[in-house]
């Protein structure tokens, strides 16, 4: 939306500058997003006075020239067919520039004199075209700035261009007026009064006007007006120049007319031509296939359903979007008919999109005009046609009623307050909202026609908060729940996350924030892709299900990195898994994946494919820093997306799992595309148990001063039989004296038998309140031995 400045002070008495008014306008939520000030670039001419204009000694076309400046008397040097002495011009002083040439004026010889300026011409200050010679000013003062003189003799030279990005809630701001109407508001003039004075009916219009039963609720009223005996032909000055200032080409007055109520009053218009209609006029909806020429001199082929408007020989305008080249107006219309409707914003918009029209008229009818002014806005055109270009005018002819939209929301001042934030006075909200136009009685609010925008009580807040500004908001700290010092916000699960992604940033992992959609193979392949995680609506098909683990995001992610050349990574999520569709059937997952080797190839070998010891040490790194207790047990029988017999889970107990760890199945990769060994971990944070002592320190060290006792046990078991599950048996003879079990010896064949082996453990036994003796630890070891016995069904080895 654009506008000038001039233009602005038709509708509002105000002495505000052209900054104020830009970042008043910004504020109010009217943001401006460009200011053409032709004054800005003209701040540096000056005007002078040429005392005397001689000849140049070796030019006939040049004139020296000695010319009184802001400076004192100066020398400039001249080749303008009317540089002569007794003028008064415009000056560009050494260092100011000159935008028609692009130049900045120096200090210059012109064959051997110095010349110290320039005397301007129109175009060379891109005013207009004239370069014939230089300006001869009628006034002014030397000295002068030649902006001032602009703006106090001819204002329309320098006014400024301001454009303003308007939001589909604020269809009122489409018109100057309603620009004015805010900024009066605010405070920064007065909204000036505008009249009408109708012109009086001379004859009983013989055109009629119907509107077709099904097409009511597209074009709810229809007002004209039939004027004969104008003479078209070029606008006045005034009217030209307001429009070429925004963009608009100005074509004849008629057409004009209808181009400046359009931004004036944000009242869009059309003028027939009324000796081209053909009968009478009918608003109706198309059948489909129907064509028409438009103003744009583009041939339209309409679709079943749009609202146009029809005389008897076929359609001559697509309503409120454009009119038809057929009866449009031309230099040799004598007898016009003036069109006043109100269209549904909606079938405007269909319409609209569907032919790809865009138009100053249907971009404010789609967003909503004033329909209460559909009457008054046709009046004010009247009296400026017959004004301008004469002709008698006939009485109204209506179609239609004016739709209704009085509506009414109750104003509490003490909730606006509250919400906004500030202290405004009850008596400054209702001043507000009188300035905007409601209609307050009592505490209802009466919301003006031309704000369709004000829905409900929350909408006079904001118009309340808008015109006061939230500038003038005054940040305060909000009160304490109770005294002392603050309680923790996070939560224990957000500060286990948030010490996880510490922790696997420090051990080298990058981190990854990937889709919580997956696509059903995927999903099938960590245990989800069921109906239950379907998503009714996917954004793709490659999107389809919730992800029931955060392995699929981490291995897709290191898919596409392969496949760009990046063989070795390191990548970790935290994030929720889905295992159903309905709330809280969700869980908690610290996940991460390593894939390639260790390090880059060197001339010392360091470089190896990584293992399930890596993960397995990367899991215990990240389940200690979230404070999962050091004594576990590592158990298999993990999912099937674990390579069988290389993983493990971390538990606290067979029915208590923390994490589990180890090689990814080499048929998961395949189906990921993944190449190389790939190994991960996924960690349950919710499953660790919360302390039950809460602090921000380390717990103190417990260091005793008896002796350890290690005693070594070697037991022959089946060669089907997992050393973990020795180690377990024996770690659980007696959980407070045995600290550590360890095995460092396997032993398969010799006397042992066929499907016989021997694996020998070291248990570490350590005291905590007496030294052990003897019979102490003959009982711990016969503990050791019934407990492997029975879980393993070994005997202890000779």
């Amino acid at each position: 939306m654009k506008f000038t400045l001039s233009w602005l002070k038709h509708h509002l008495e105000t002495d505000a500058s052209v900054d104020l008014i830009t970042e008043t306008l910004t504020d109010l939520g009217l943001e401006v997003e460009g200011v053409e000030n032709p004054a800005a670039k003209l701040a540096d001419f000056t005007i002078g006075y040429v005392e005397s204009a001689e000849k140049h000694p070796d030019a006939d076309k040049l004139r020296v020239c000695q010319v009184q400046t802001k400076d004192g008397l100066t020398q400039i040097i001249c080749g303008a067919p009317n540089a002569r002495a007794g003028i008064t011009v415009v000056i560009a002083s050494p260092g100011t520039y000159v935008p028609g040439i692009d130049t900045t004026i120096g200090v210059g010889k012109i064959r051997g004199i110095e010349s110290y300026g320039m005397m301007c011409s129109e175009r060379e200050m891109e005013l207009s075209e004239e370069h014939d010679g230089i300006i001869e000013l009628p006034s002014g003062t030397v000295g002068q700035t030649f902006a001032d003189w602009l703006a106090a003799n001819q204002p329309d030279k320098v006014d400024p261009v301001i454009e303003i990005a308007i939001t589909p809630n604020r269809p009122d701001a489409l018109g100057v007026r309603g620009i004015a109407r805010d900024l009066a508001a605010r405070g920064l003039g007065r909204l000036k009064e505008v009249r009408v004075d109708p012109v009086p009916a001379s004859f009983a219009a013989d055109l009629n006007v119907s509107i077709a039963d099904d097409t009511r609720d597209g074009c709810l009223v229809f007002y004209g007006r039939l004027i004969r005996g104008v003479k078209n032909g070029p606008s006045p000055a005034w009217l030209q120049t307001q429009l070429r200032a925004i963009g608009l080409r100005p074509i004849s007055f008629l057409v004009d007319v209808t181009n400046w109520f359009t931004y004036d009053l944000n009242r869009p218009l059309h003028v027939f031509d009324a000796d081209k209609v053909q009968g009478n006029l009918r608003v109706h909806r198309t059948t489909g296939g129907e064509t028409i020429t438009a103003l744009d001199d583009k041939t339209y082929t309409l679709q079943p359903g749009q609202i146009v408007i029809s005389d008897d020989q076929g359609v001559e305008s697509i309503a409120g979007i454009m009119g038809g080249d057929t009866t449009g107006c031309t230099e040799d219309t004598v007898n016009v008919f003036v069109e006043s409707a109100y269209w549904d914003p909606v079938q405007i918009a269909y319409t609209g999109r569907a032919l790809k029209i865009n138009s100053d008229a249907r971009y404010r009818f789609e967003r909503g005009i004033d329909p209460a002014f559909t009457p008054e806005g046709l009046e004010h055109a009247v009296r400026m046609i017959v004004d301008h270009a004469g002709g008698e005018a006939s009485g109204l002819i209506i179609a239609g009623e004016v739709p209704d939209t009085s509506r009414a929301y109750r104003l509490d001042a003490q909730r606006v307050i509250s919400l906004v934030g500030m202290d405004i006075p009850e008596s400054t909200q209702r001043q507000t909202l009188t300035s905007l136009g409601f209609r307050l009685e009592g505490d209802m609010a009466h919301v003006p026609s031309w704000r369709p925008d004000v829905q409900g009580e929350a909408d006079l807040v904001e118009e309340v908060a808008r015109i006061a500004s939230l500038t003038k908001l005054q940040g305060k700290p909000m009160p304490r729940m109770q005294a002392g010092v603050p309680k923790p916000i996070l939560t224990v699960g957000q500060q286990r996350q948030q010490s996880a992604r510490r922790t696997m940033a420090a051990l080298g992992y990058n981190e990854c924030v990937t889709y919580s959609f997956v696509d059903q193979q995927a999903a099938s392949l960590f245990g989800g892709g069921d109906d239950a995680t379907m998503l009714e609506n996917p954004i793709s098909s490659d999107l389809s299900h919730m992800r029931p683990n955060l392995l699929p995001g981490l291995l897709r992610a290191a898919a596409r990195n392969q496949a760009r050349g990046f063989m070795d990574m390191a990548l970790f999520e935290v994030g929720a898994g889905f295992h159903g569709g309905e709330p809280g059937e969700q869980h908690n997952l610290i996940t991460g994946v390593l894939i390639g080797k260790t390090a880059s190839k060197d001339v010392h070998g360091m470089s190896r494919a990584v293992d399930l010891y890596d993960s397995k040490a990367d899991a215990e790194s990240v389940l200690a820093a979230i404070g999962a207790p050091a004594k576990v047990q590592i158990l298999r029988g993990a999912a099937a997306w674990w390579h069988p017999g290389r993983h493990g889970m971390i538990c606290l107990g067979p029915k208590k799992m923390l994490a589990v760890f180890g090689e990814l199945h080499p048929k998961v990769l395949r189906e990921m595309d993944i190449k190389g060994p790939a190994v991960g971990f996924t960690i349950w944070p919710d499953e660790v148990p919360i302390p039950k002592s809460k602090t921000n320190t380390r717990a103190a060290l417990v260091a005793t001063d008896l002796q350890a006792v290690e005693r070594d046990f070697a037991f022959v078991v089946d060669s089907g039989v997992e050393a973990l599950t020795l180690v377990n048996a024996a770690m659980g003879a007696d959980k407070a004296l045995i600290t550590d079990v360890r095995v460092f010896d396997q032993f398969i064949g010799g006397n042992l038998g066929e499907g016989k082996k021997s694996l020998a453990v070291t248990v570490r036994l350590q005291p905590t309140t007496t030294t052990l003796k003897d019979a102490d630890i003959e009982a711990v070891s016969a503990k050791i031995v019934g407990k492997v016995t029975k879980a393993t069904g070994g005997t202890l080895r000779g």
